[in-house]
């Protein structure tokens, strides 16, 4: 029994992450909005997380919240706990989450013009988060940097290092903004839309380059997407927002292949498929993403929802002050629960 037991253990996963039930809000003129509402997931070491859903559903500003890099004075941590080492990243002080953060924790911005500043040579920027976080000199962050350029696959490291970020294609620039991020050989890496603004050819090198030095070091990787596509190609696991919440959650294989919420079927089925016949309508989900100032309690998916009981259960006053819970269907495969939003509970 005791070597069973034991067994047991070894097989658990081992947590990096664990973000518990993690409430953002910021302020505006109209009034407080609530942007993530009680957003929970954990990150396994080595393994990839993906953040998928609409624009505006949360995404980015769970991750800003993560690395307590929301704008100033509007956005704020209302609730929960990011852990993260042992560590609540929520309550340390500004000095420690400064070193956490491009120290042990890395960030991939989305547009890379954005996240280089303009005026400062490619290895400057690199030797700033080595001289912020190692204890070297300049000339040893400098030959650091261009390492880390040859590692992330920049012909002529030596060259480039002296380059400003405009002498640089798009995809460069975006290997630049990775190479920072991994400079100091975080455990974490939080990528939010690494590839959006690339071609095809160009998102399909990075995905992979990302791939290949997460197996080199080790790394846990959360990617942040709309794309359904980028997460079947890199994703261990998946959580799906929606208006704020977490729709559903499961390993790649639950979502993809056993969806359970209506938001998740949409999504899937939107996708342009090989097999289709030519020129036939994508398939789309009717409506809209709710406003943070008309948010309901409830299952708030219920607008937008094929079912048809769901033009009466937004007429009772359960929908405006009961909020669903996530309920886990399967091992480890969580799905909002409401009838009115469940796969398995649409009439035949």
């Amino acid at each position: 029994m005791h070597q069973n037991l034991l067994r047991r253990d070894q097989a658990l996963p081992e947590l990096l992450l664990e973000v518990k039930d993690l409430q953002t809000a910021f302020d505006t003129d109209a009034g407080q909005v609530t942007a993530v509402d009680g957003v929970s997931f954990t990150v396994e070491k080595g393994k990839t997380l993906g953040l998928v859903g609409e624009s505006g559903c949360g995404k980015s500003v769970t991750a800003l919240s993560i690395i307590r890099l929301l704008p100033q004075p509007m956005g704020k941590i209302l609730g929960g706990q990011v852990l993260f080492g042992g560590k609540d990243l929520t309550t340390v002080c500004d000095e420690e989450m400064h070193k956490t953060r491009g120290g042990q924790i890395g960030m991939i911005f989305q547009e890379p013009l954005t996240a280089l500043n303009p005026v400062h040579r490619i290895g400057k920027q690199i030797s700033e988060v080595f001289l912020l976080h190692k204890d070297i000199s300049k000339k040893e962050a400098w030959d650091r940097s261009i390492d880390i350029l040859t590692k992330v696959g920049i012909p002529s490291p030596e060259i480039r290092v002296s380059e400003y970020p405009h002498q640089l294609s798009g995809g460069m620039r975006q290997r630049v903004v990775i190479a920072m991020a991994l400079a100091c050989k975080p455990s974490l890496v939080i990528a939010d839309e690494p590839t959006t603004a690339l071609d095809v050819t160009i998102q399909a090198q990075i995905l992979k380059l990302m791939k290949d030095l997460q197996a080199e070091m080790g790394m846990s990787i959360i990617m942040i997407t709309h794309d359904l596509g980028v997460i079947a190609e890199t994703c261990d696991d998946v959580v799906v927002m929606y208006a704020g919440r977490v729709a559903e959650k499961g390993s790649v294989e639950d979502i993809f292949h056993r969806p359970s919420h209506l938001y998740t079927k949409g999504l899937l089925n939107s996708i342009p498929r090989m097999e289709n016949e030519r020129k036939t309508r994508l398939e789309t989900i009717d409506g809209y993403v709710p406003g943070l100032l008309e948010l309901p309690v409830g299952a708030r998916f219920a607008p937008r929802s094929p079912h048809p009981d769901a033009a009466s259960y937004m007429a009772t006053a359960a929908y405006q002050s009961e909020r669903p819970g996530l309920v886990e269907i399967e091992p480890g495969h969580w799905v909002e629960d409401h009838p009115v939003v469940r796969v398995d509970q649409m009439p035949s």
